[in-house]
């Protein structure tokens, strides 16, 4: 039954799964080389470890995977994004792994200008939200910059236009820095040129811009997306030197142009909204100057006028000096009667001092003293002799006390002495039985352990009969395997050591017969033609 089973039903070849996978492969990849597929992305995992990204293309009926991988994501004009209808370009593989087919994208673009406009509308509201676009964020443009910075292509229209707006209006110094205002790397250079300006320092050999202008032409919506870019934006929002947007048509509007500080609908727009005209600026100039001129002129005459009024209201010198010289004569005959009034008071103020300083007189206070010093001494010497009557009472006192504290104390101290004497003596006879009590027990069960050790020693064993052998180096003989024929030994007994040869071979031999063993010298060997067989 098993031999039917394995027999082939029919002529159709057998494919391994690795042929198979690969046959498929090459056919697809041969009808399919290359594809534009239009479909919403789905599940869109951003670049991963390897720098690669996966997601789905689907529609109403049905998905297939995609792949970009990492050296073409790098490329891409459009980010995508879940949610987001593009039209990917590329061509359809298999993947062997999972049994799958899937389609490796080298470009991809937004399905229509509906799908591209809700993906600006995302960006912006996204960038708004982190406050790129606020007001109070905004710079004012200077009136009349010295030098002016033109972020463009070198060889278009638009800075030929710019140059010439601005040489009529009111010449300027003008710095361009050259960049691509379309393509791939449009962006890119941009940012970079807005950064770069930024970055110029103050007084250095190229003049720092007072304002930037970005500038381009019109063009359809794919054209001017490198202005929609997140890192232009984010350049011009966070450029020091204001900046004016003037991209495309009065009709086309770009992220740029929320970000910068001022948006002009042309360039040529920009170029006027930079600059004043010079021409009617000299003209507001001179007429600035000639309404200054009459005004300072009527404003002289009337502060002259105003001046002659002031000086005819004035009084005269006779008029302004009269009434201080009146003042002057009255105080003069005032003066001479109140510098007498003043004298005498102040020798009569003079008199009670000295009558004042003569009873402070030093004599008179150092008399005083003295007279208190002596009474004080009087005092002292009363003090001192009552003092020294009650001191020498008060050490007799404490002398008779003192007597009397040694003598208890010489009482307390002897019966004390007696007592600890007689308590020495009776500990001293407890110590002395105790220590020979214990030595005697010590003395005891030292004997019978030196007894003990003496019956298990080796020295009891070879009183018993027994030998100890050893071979050249010292070494207990304890099997006769160990034996070799014609080796030496010595023998120990209980009284001594002597040699011996091993004659046979190892392995159990016949008891040779007792004989009496010659006593040797101790640590002495006889010569060996004198020594006996052991076995």
């Amino acid at each position: 039954m098993n031999s039917e089973s394995t027999v082939p039903t029919g002529n159709a070849p057998e494919w391994t799964v690795s042929d198979l996978s690969g046959a498929l492969k090459r056919t697809i990849e041969d009808s399919f080389g290359f594809v534009r597929v239009r479909g919403e992305i789905s599940g869109y995992r951003g670049p991963v470890a390897s720098g690669h990204v996966y997601f789905s293309l689907k529609d109403t009926n049905a998905k297939i995977d995609a792949v970009i991988w990492k050296g073409v994501f790098g490329r891409l004009k459009t980010r995508p994004q879940d949610g987001l209808e593009v039209i990917a370009t590329g061509k359809i593989t298999t993947f062997a792994g999972k049994s799958s087919y899937q389609i490796v994208i080298d470009s991809l673009e937004p399905a229509g200008i509906g799908a591209l406009m809700a993906l600006l509308e995302e960006r912006r509201k996204r960038l708004a939200a982190e406050g790129l676009f606020a007001e109070e964020r905004k710079q004012l443009i200077p009136y009349l910059p010295r030098v002016i910075g033109v972020v463009t292509s070198p060889t278009g229209a638009v800075i030929r236009d710019i140059l010439h707006r601005l040489e009529d209006r009111f010449p300027r110094h003008v710095l361009v820095w050259p960049v691509r205002v379309q393509g791939e790397t449009s962006a890119a250079e941009v940012a970079n040129a807005i950064t770069g300006f930024n970055a110029l320092p103050e007084g250095g050999r190229i003049p720092r811009p007072d304002v930037i202008i970005v500038a381009r032409g019109g063009g359809s919506l794919e054209d001017l997306m490198g202005f929609n870019e997140e890192a232009v934006v984010r350049a011009a929002a966070a450029s020091t030197i204001p900046l004016v947007s003037a991209v495309g048509h009065e009709t086309d509007t770009t992220l740029i142009d929320f970000a910068a500080d001022l948006r002009a609908p042309t360039p040529t727009g920009a170029a006027e909204k930079v600059v004043p005209v010079r021409a009617e600026l000299m003209a507001l100039v001179a007429d600035l100057a000639r309404r200054h001129g009459g005004a300072m002129r009527r404003l002289s005459d009337r502060r002259r006028s105003d001046l002659r009024a002031l000086a005819r209201a004035l009084p005269g010198p006779e008029a302004v000096l009269s009434a201080p010289r009146q003042r002057l004569d009255l105080a003069a005959t005032r003066l001479a009667p109140a510098l007498a009034r003043n004298a005498r008071a102040h020798e009569q103020a003079l008199q009670g001092l000295a009558r004042r300083l003569e009873a402070r007189s030093p004599r008179i206070a150092l008399a005083r003293l003295r007279a208190q010093l002596d009474g004080f001494a009087r005092v002292l010497a009363a003090a001192r002799g009552n003092a020294i009557t009650s001191e020498r009472t008060r050490i007799a006192h404490a002398r008779d006390r003192l007597a009397t504290l040694e003598a208890r104390a010489r009482n307390a101290f002897g019966q004390s002495l007696i007592q600890r004497r007689e308590r020495g003596n009776l500990l001293a006879d407890r110590a002395t039985r105790a220590f020979a009590q214990g030595l005697h027990r010590r003395q005891d069960r030292l004997d019978s352990l030196w007894t003990l050790i003496r019956s298990l020693g080796p020295e009891a064993v070879l009183a018993r009969g027994y030998a100890l052998i050893r071979d050249e180096a010292g070494a207990l003989i304890r099997s006769v395997t160990q034996a070799q024929a014609g080796q030496a030994l010595t023998v120990e007994v209980s009284d001594g050591r002597f040699g011996a040869v091993v004659s046979g071979s190892g392995g159990t031999a016949p008891r040779p017969q007792p004989r009496p063993a010659r006593k040797e010298a101790p640590r002495s060997e006889p010569p060996k033609s004198a020594q006996g067989d052991l076995f």
